[in-house]
């Protein structure tokens, strides 16, 4: 559906005050999946977004969506292109003198082909859509953040549109408000086939309703994959900080407090991170692995949370006993979990105990 080749973006090129906001970026994003554009602020996400619908020309390369070229188009070309590319944005960007209905029909009377009464049905659609029926009439300001970008939401579908763009559409709005949009997008997805690519720099996001998802990281892709496969085993630096700070709740902070050598002396006790993934999850595999290697396992932290509705769970032990029991104990986790990391072995006291 979108396929970008050896995007290049410079601003103010061969001037003193040459930016190069994007390096060489080649990417392919499938149609019908929720894609997920993720980077720390200033690493060129948003520049990338807005190039995808040429509001942003590259400097070089080829963006091609739908089979279309759009950087072989001229500016009247590129508006016909666009109305199959719905854009929300983080801050809304509605219209605060017109009503509910009359933003998410202002598109459709900007195209001049419309009769009123067909605008009016399908203004009608669209908010039944987002289910904002009950607040056609009002006015931005009485609305609240969620329900701006319903607005937002509407108004970009008001063409039917084959890709929808969200420009950090979830950054101003709390947890469980952020939760109903993206539950919102996966549902529109699902009905109208949209293919949606997401820009964020919230892992939440990414772990809630992404498919695939790539890390950007100064103007280039770093790390591509599944949301499980990132989340399970990132690769690059930053890709591990930002799922630490979204899944590993707690465990930086106690280790930091700890003295962990890397290597096995006698008496101590290895420090242990498990992650289960689907069914693993839920079952007894502490209690099981402790009784068969009689071992101590004591729980430093832990979380079950979901990816893609599917079960994820990440916790740290401690184990203790003899090495040969430590050693056995960790082969018999690499046996019922998806995947397992020795942090160290604690020097003093247990961690549990700090």
């Amino acid at each position: 559906m979108i396929k970008l080749s050896h995007i290049v973006k410079t601003y103010n090129q061969g001037t003193a005050q040459e930016v190069k906001a994007l390096h060489d970026i080649s990417l392919e994003i499938n149609k019908g999946e929720i894609f997920g554009v993720i980077g720390l602020s200033g690493a060129g996400k948003s520049t990338l977004i807005r190039i995808i619908n040429m509001l942003e020309r590259p400097t070089a390369g080829t963006v091609v969506v739908n089979g279309q070229n759009l950087t072989a188009m001229s500016e009247t070309q590129l508006r016909q292109a666009r109305q199959h590319i719905g854009m929300i944005f983080q801050s809304f960007n509605l219209l605060s003198s017109a009503t509910v209905r009359e933003n998410v029909a202002f598109p459709l009377k900007l195209s001049g082909r419309m009769e009123r009464a067909v605008i009016d049905k399908r203004v009608d659609e669209l908010l039944e859509m987002v289910e904002l029926s009950d607040k056609a009439l009002m006015y931005p300001a009485q609305l609240s953040g969620g329900q701006k970008q319903r607005v937002g939401i509407a108004r970009a579908l008001a063409s039917n549109p084959a890709v929808l763009l969200c420009d950090e559409a979830t950054s101003a709005l709390d947890p469980k408000t952020t939760s109903s949009i993206l539950e919102l997008l996966t549902s529109l997805r699902r009905k109208l086939g949209l293919t949606i690519v997401i820009i964020t720099h919230q892992m939440e996001v990414i772990k809630e309703c992404c498919d695939r998802v790539a890390v950007i990281d100064g103007g280039v892709i770093t790390e591509l994959g599944s949301a499980t496969e990132i989340f399970i085993d990132p690769k690059e630096a930053l890709t591990k900080r930002l799922v630490s700070a979204a899944v590993r709740r707690g465990l930086p902070n106690l280790l930091r407090h700890t003295q962990v050598v890397p290597e096995y002396h006698e008496g101590a006790k290895a420090v242990l991170e498990l992650l289960f993934l689907g069914p693993k999850a839920d079952a007894p595999v502490i209690v099981d692995v402790a009784r068969e290697c009689d071992v101590s396992i004591s729980i430093l932290s832990g979380n079950i949370d979901h990816i893609q509705n599917q079960p994820f769970g990440i916790m740290a032990v401690e184990v203790g006993g003899t090495r040969s029991e430590i050693d056995r104990a960790i082969n018999e986790f690499k046996q019922r979990v998806h995947k397992v990391e020795v942090l160290g072995y604690d020097e003093r006291k247990q961690l549990s105990e700090l």
